[in-house]
């Protein structure tokens, strides 16, 4: 039986907005590992399913979908919300021996 693995979306080190951060992704887990190619050296393996990323708008939604299809499950709660840091321009050259 497959097993897939449900996760929150994560932005893009280039993203700054805010859209889609409720969004989920389903992937499969692999079902060989990864080896070298011999005359590449890139890794790789014949699993095609590695490669397949479902989105779905809420976990609800991509959990009846593993349900529906027959798929074991589990969720990963990486990431979460991050908090903002706000800080001024100068505070990158603030030292512990700057006193300003």
């Amino acid at each position: 039986m497959p097993h897939a693995r449900i996760r929150p979306r994560l932005k893009s080190s280039m993203q700054s907005g805010r859209a889609q951060e409720s969004a989920w992704i389903l992937e499969y887990e692999p079902r060989e590992p990864q080896r070298p190619d011999p005359l590449t050296g890139w890794a790789g393996s014949g699993d095609t399913r590695a490669q397949v990323r479902i989105g779905f708008p809420t976990l609800d939604a991509a959990k009846v979908y593993a349900e529906k299809h027959g798929l074991t499950y589990h969720v990963s709660a990486e990431g979460g919300p991050r908090s903002l840091k706000l800080q001024a321009y100068a505070d990158n050259f603030r030292g512990p021996d700057l006193v300003l």
